[in-house]
């Protein structure tokens, strides 16, 4: 009996060697999956309040000033930290007759810099979202 004890005295040592790199690296994956997944929904709520903010001004000049500076602001109280960022709205909507039915759309692009968790082969990431919102069809344009 003794001799079997001996055989499997540093297994448990051996195990952990092995399992460790394995589990670290698992954690550092959903990690960054969730830096990645909150960074998407950032993006997102950010041009989707850059188009709400462009539908509701009175003009097309005043549309493309208001969805960048509110995407700035949804960028910011989010907590994203773009090393890159630039918003794109098509303001044509604004050039359809009252009457007719219109939209304005907002794209964010954000580049996230994600290559603080000193993980290897993980850099920078590119996100864009783009969100429309509906301009009132009867208002004066």
């Amino acid at each position: 009996m003794r001799r079997r004890r001996d055989a499997e005295r540093g297994s448990m040592s051996l195990e952990t060697a092995v399992v460790a790199p394995a589990l670290l690296a698992l954690l550092a994956l959903i990690i960054i999956g969730g830096r990645v997944a909150l960074a998407h929904q950032a993006v997102e709520s950010a041009a989707a309040e850059a188009a709400r903010s462009a539908s509701i001004a009175r003009t097309q000049g005043e549309a493309g000033a208001q969805a960048e500076a509110s995407a700035w602001a949804a960028l910011d109280n989010e907590g994203l930290h773009c090393s890159s960022r630039s918003v794109a709205v098509d303001t044509s909507g604004f050039a359809a007759p009252a009457g007719t039915p219109a939209s304005v759309s907002a794209t964010v692009t954000c580049v996230v810099n994600l290559a603080g968790l000193q993980v290897p082969g993980v850099g920078p990431q590119t996100i864009t979202k783009t969100m429309t919102s509906a301009l009132d069809t009867y208002r004066e344009r």
